[in-house]
């Protein structure tokens, strides 16, 4: 696809209108730091929403009529030595606390409790391609280790030298300026945009989406957000898809499990606006857009032609179209004095990574999707590391050997000896395992879907499986992609559930 032709020079806009009084103060710098508490790390997606929903083409009144409700920062004043631009587009999303705005029903409902820290905890890249037929996303963890590049502080006036910090201090020591310039220090990659969000929009934007759908392998879990899902598929609505991107207590992986949920509720979000029929219609395209803009903070060069510019060149976006990763992570763990635990990127990893930005190339070659059988389910512990033992709990001759033989071909590590339960009139196939093999239990239920799971203390690492009368066929599992804090690359049309992409 050719690329679009040269823009004419931006027509003068009409000036926003005055903030609302809520709203802080676009010139504050807030220096308090960052509060640990449970949030929300999916803010920016709803931005990247407006993005997609301009793809209908929609007349120009209709969206420069919202064009008003983003409130403006100046993200590159007086910015110098900046890195060389490169072909497409580069989106800083910024994600930022607006708790404040939610109803006191929905905090205690969602568990929302305590005050808005006003600190950002997402940072995304969006590299939208020249030719407008890719968007790749880099998530940047929030506790990534970085260091500042010298600057003046606002409050006092002070030159202050450079200095290590964690990723997301840089906006609270110095807003979105010092933000931009601390990633592109790091990346070299040249920031196009800047958008900032908060996600008080977010639950109004999926509830007016009529939801998202989202499938589970394993049940998941969180005391802190409240989310409790069983496995399986769910259409999640504003409250419920809050839960499930802020929790960051349902595995080991902590906030890189977290971004790793993120950018498959993304790649679902993409999914739902564009074969919803939300691009098609005017009116719930405006409400959509104006669910999303009401809380956003943009760059004065980001507005209602540049949604326009991208939406008539992306009408063809799908999941298929987008690309989801986590800069590589070289070290997790590492101690900086004064600032705690840090991830220290990998050098060779990221700077590959960055490159391909920059380069407007693909993060990684997309994969050819088998033409039959369903999509293997992503699991968290590889099944060649999962021991089985297959019991046959029926009377049907040679149930045990079929189920161990397929299991094996799926890369279970079984005994190949099945045996013959004490149990003869199982219905429902049971999976007995040592909580402490929990994950591997996980696995082998995601390949044996309908199956019990029995925890019994003491069984040690190998699972014994009762193959009962419900028993067809085991399921392709694969195992994730974030292993040791590399995040891989998947596209959105490999993390949607089956059949929806």
């Amino acid at each position: 696809m050719p690329a679009p032709p040269p823009r004419s020079p931006a027509r003068p806009r009409q000036s926003p209108r005055p903030p609302q009084p809520r709203r802080a103060p676009q010139s504050s710098v807030r220096r308090k730091p960052p509060r640990r508490r449970p949030r929300w790390a999916m803010r920016a997606v709803t931005t990247l929403s407006v993005v997609v929903l301009a793809s209908a083409g929609i007349g120009h009144a209709v969206v420069t009529s919202l064009d008003a409700d983003i409130a403006r920062v100046d993200p590159f004043k007086d910015m110098k030595n900046r890195p060389r631009g490169s072909h497409g587009m580069n989106v800083l999303l910024v994600g930022t606390d607006g708790r404040d705005k939610i109803t006191e029903q929905e905090r205690r409902r969602f568990r929302l409790g305590g005050a808005p820290c006003h600190c950002t905890d997402t940072i995304m890249i969006v590299h939208i391609s020249q030719d407008r037929e890719r968007a790749s996303v880099v998530s940047l963890p929030r506790d990534s280790y970085a260091e500042v590049p010298e600057h003046v502080d606002e409050a006092t006036g002070r030159s202050l030298a450079p200095h290590p910090i964690k990723i997301n201090a840089a906006y609270a020591e110095g807003g979105p300026q010092l933000t931009v310039r601390t990633v592109e220090n790091m990346t070299h990659v040249k920031i196009d945009h800047y958008l900032e969000v908060d996600f008080t929009s977010f639950m109004r934007t999926v509830d007016v989406l009529g939801g998202v759908r989202i499938c589970t392998a394993q049940p998941m879990k969180d005391s802190y957000t409240g989310l409790d899902l069983p496995a399986g598929t769910h259409t999640l609505m504003g409250g419920q898809a809050l839960q499930y991107v802020r929790s960051r207590h349902i595995d080991g992986a902590s906030d890189l499990g977290r971004m790793k949920r993120q950018q498959r509720f993304l790649a679902a979000l993409i999914e739902r606006a564009t074969s919803s029929g939300v691009l098609l219609n005017p009116m719930r395209f405006r409400d959509v857009t104006r669910a999303v803009l009401g809380s956003v903070r943009a760059d004065k060069g980001f507005g209602a032609d540049e949604l326009l510019d991208l939406g008539r060149a992306m009408r063809s976006f799908s999941p298929s179209s987008s690309e989801f990763t986590t800069v590589p992570i070289g070290r997790l763990g590492y101690p900086v004095k004064g600032i705690g635990s840090t991830l220290k990127w990998d050098p060779a990893g990221a700077d590959q990574l960055f490159q391909a930005l920059r380069d407007d190339k693909p993060l990684a070659l997309k994969r050819p999707r088998h033409e039959h059988g369903p999509a293997a389910v992503p699991v968290e512990v590889a099944p060649q590391q999962v021991r089985v033992q297959v019991e046959n709990g029926t009377a049907t001759a040679g149930l045990a050997r079929r189920m161990d033989t397929a299991l094996a071909a799926t890369g279970f590590a079984t005994t190949r000896q099945p045996v013959t339960s004490t149990e003869h009139s199982v219905r429902r196939t049971v999976i007995v395992y040592d909580p402490r093999w929990d994950r591997s239990a996980r696995t082998l239920a995601a390949a044996l879907p309908g199956s019990e799971l029995r925890p019994t203390p003491g069984r040690g690492p190998v699972l014994r499986v009762i193959a009962g009368a419900d028993f067809k066929e085991v399921r392709k599992v694969k195992p994730d992609t974030l292993d040791q804090g590399r995040a891989g690359v998947v596209h959105g049309d490999e993390v949607v559930c089956p059949g929806n992409a």
